[in-house]
């Protein structure tokens, strides 16, 4: 082969690395661009004692990944409540193996007594008669004296293991709106969920992804709590690392409805499945050449969204799971 011919090879092999090296990047990047939205791509966030469980169903999401990020700590696995031991089977002599072997063993002695002619009391005559009497008399009366307590004791109701008290609270009519979806609420919630709550539940989805979409961590400082503000922090750091921004806007409920709410440690809790649409688009910061999505065409998404607030206070979200 000429040195041409070498060079000509050397430059192909050059130039399919090159293309290698594209098609991995692209690999790599590609994934966490295609959901660039808030939260997309993870389920993280704590749902107070329920972070470990899954969410109701609804008809909007029934299913929804466990949470993978959480800094609230694993509740341990409940022990099942200690239940009365149950009561042997058998008689009374059956449970008493001491006793009704003793008796068995006197009166077995003055039968044989009997029978080889010694009287019941043997060689010991009427006064070991007596003693015999005597003994067994007092094994049973002490048997007497057991019974009873075995007795008064099986009927004497156990007392719980535990107490639970719980009063699951009225549920609100669905919110009805004019030419719109419905956020619907369940018969399972322990806590009220009223219209003016819905309309805060859609109006946050809009603010968080419209603010994430701006890089306004301000704003999302007000409107999600401590730990998915440091989650939405993480994703914009990575795009600034990439050399991308992500552009969330014109975000607009479709359809959802309420999965849980509860109270618990002076905190509401609401947990929302919601399946809303917007323009999503990712581009270059070098260039603004478009990555991903489209600034014209809207793509949809389904999330469950946990809320809470203090008492009298306003909702912000708390976790973020995927559908």
């Amino acid at each position: 082969m000429t040195v041409v011919g070498w060079v000509q090879q050397g430059c192909s092999i050059v130039k399919y690395i090159r293309w290698l090296a594209v098609i991995a990047a692209v690999m790599i990047v590609a994934p966490s661009l295609a959901e660039a939205r808030a939260g997309a791509g993870s389920s993280a966030g704590s749902r107070g004692s329920k972070t470990d469980q899954a969410p109701a169903p609804t008809q909007t999401a029934p299913t929804a990944k466990p949470v993978e990020r959480s800094t609230t700590p694993q509740q341990p696995a409940q022990q099942p409540a200690t239940t009365a031991a149950a009561p042997q089977a058998g008689g009374f002599m059956a449970r008493h193996p001491f006793l009704s072997g003793l008796m068995g063993g006197m009166l077995g002695a003055g039968l044989l007594g009997m029978m080889f002619g010694g009287g019941f009391g043997g060689a010991a005559g009427i006064l070991g008669l007596l003693v015999q009497v005597l003994l067994i008399g007092g094994v049973a009366y002490l048997a007497v004296r057991l019974f009873r307590g075995w007795s008064a004791a099986r009927a004497q109701p156990a007392s719980p293991a535990y107490a639970y008290l719980a009063s699951p609270g009225p549920t609100e009519a669905p919110m009805a709106r004019s030419g719109g979806p419905l956020l619907v609420g369940s018969a399972s919630a322990q806590l009220a969920i009223t219209a003016d709550d819905y309309t805060s539940f859609e109006a946050a989805l809009s603010e968080i992804q419209t603010a994430y979409g701006k890089g306004d961590l301000g704003t999302l400082r007000g409107l999600a709590t401590p730990e998915m503000l440091g989650y939405f922090s993480e994703q914009l750091s990575a795009n600034a690392s990439r050399g991308v921004e992500n552009k969330v806007e014109a975000v607009k409920l479709e359809q959802g409805d309420l999965s849980e709410a509860w109270s618990e440690a002076g905190l509401d809790y609401a947990t929302v499945a919601m399946r809303f649409s917007m323009i999503d688009v990712t581009r270059r910061i070098a260039d603004g050449s478009i990555v991903e999505g489209s600034d014209r065409d809207r793509t949809e998404a389904r999330e469950v969204w946990t809320f809470l607030r203090s008492r009298g206070g306003k909702w912000i979200l708390s976790a973020i799971q995927q559908t």
